[in-house]
């Protein structure tokens, strides 16, 4: 079982990215589209804690300054 911090960081890191990829398939902004999308896969392939946080920051991050 996952510890409660990751388990905190699938929840709101996936949330922002379905966030962006909806907000990028309703103004047909390919960007958010594609960082929401990476934003709600990339837990699948990470399983250290810190690292979850620092590729959602990092993606989060480029989501506020590529934004169109």
């Amino acid at each position: 079982m996952p510890p409660p911090a990751a388990i905190f960081a699938y929840i709101s890191f996936g949330l922002v990215g379905l966030a962006a990829f909806t907000y990028g398939r309703k103004t047909a902004a390919w960007r958010a589209m594609g960082i929401g999308a990476a934003l709600m896969a990339y837990p699948y392939f990470v399983s250290q804690v810190w690292l979850l946080y620092g590729i959602g920051v990092a993606l989060c991050a480029a989501l506020y300054f590529w934004r169109d």
